[in-house]
């Protein structure tokens, strides 16, 4: 009976330490399967985060910047080879817009390549009315693979020159129809101009001569020589001479004014200082003279009269 007793403790003495162990492999088993689904979990954010990483490398080279307008204004001032871009309507820019700026609207900038935008390291200064266009912008052209984009505000904030389509149209009018541009205009306008020089009783009077074949080809027989002209009144109201040569005729008809010197027949000079109507070629004018400053020069009777050139520089 003691010996079964004791059996029995053994027995179980070794049930309960069994399952001790198995209660102990049991706790040592969660923890581990705990542990790894933790790793795994940080496995998981630590995977994330590197492909956020990823991103912001990817777009690397591509991001765009706010600047200051006051820093905008410098650029504009001291620096070359920038663009501005207003990315409001076409009749936003049309009513006012930055110098030098162009117009490629907001809502037109996708992902397709912007012609008007060849050069992606090229620096956009970009704006638009109030600076919320002009960020969706900057971040789309950043996007376009634009390295140097510089987005800074709103035209309703801007101290500086705005222009209007008007005044633009207007400017390139005055530069067309000026010759700063042409280079044919410009050698027209310095070159030398001839002035007609009439000598008569002391006196010395200066003629602009007509744009016409007869007034060219007077001014050119002058250009080789002088020439001295015999001239005798006729009608009260000019003095009239025989040319040495003969020149086209450009008639039409005129009503003389004192100062007129005409060509009549193609071979003979008069100069009028009194009113007379018919059928003339003006070959020159003097300006601002008066019927008496002419009659005081020329006087009574018959006067020899010198024509030769001047020119101007």
């Amino acid at each position: 009976m003691r010996v079964l007793r004791k059996a029995t403790l053994s027995v179980i003495t070794i049930l309960f330490v069994c399952l001790f162990c198995a209660c102990g492999n049991s706790t040592e088993s969660g923890v581990s399967s705990s542990s790894t689904a933790s790793s795994d979990g940080a496995a998981a954010v630590s995977s994330s985060e590197n492909t956020a990483d990823s991103a912001d490398a990817a777009l690397a080279g591509t991001t765009w910047v706010q600047i200051t307008q006051e820093e905008a204004a410098r650029i504009m001032a001291e620096e070359t080879g920038y663009l501005i871009v207003d990315v409001r309507t076409q009749e936003e820019f049309a009513e006012g817009h930055i110098p030098g700026a162009i117009c490629i609207p907001n809502e037109t900038i996708g992902t397709e390549e912007i012609p008007e935008l060849p050069d992606k390291d090229q620096t956009l200064l970009v704006y638009c009315r109030s600076g919320r266009r002009s960020k969706e912008a900057a971040e789309k052209l950043a996007g376009l693979g634009y390295s140097d984009v510089r987005e800074f505000g709103g035209i309703i904030d801007w101290t500086g020159e705005i222009v209007t389509e008007e005044t633009k149209n207007e400017d390139q009018a005055a530069n067309a129809s000026g010759t700063e541009d042409d280079p044919d205009e410009m050698a027209e306008a310095i070159r030398p101009t001839a002035v007609l020089v009439i000598e008569a009783g002391g006196r010395i009077f200066y003629a602009d001569l007509e744009d016409n074949s007869s007034a060219e080809a007077f001014r050119d027989k002058l250009n080789s020589e002088a020439l001295e002209v015999d001239l005798h009144d006729y009608g009260s109201f000019e003095k009239v001479g025989p040319l040495p040569f003969e020149l086209p005729t450009n008639d039409e008809q005129i009503t003389t004014e004192p100062g007129d010197v005409i060509l009549y027949q193609g071979d003979q000079i008069t100069i009028y200082y009194d009113v007379n109507t018919w059928s003339f070629t003006r070959l020159a004018k003097i300006e601002d003279v008066t019927k008496e400053e002419l009659l005081e020069a020329f006087g009574d009777g018959d006067v020899t009269v010198s024509f030769h050139l001047e020119w101007s520089e």
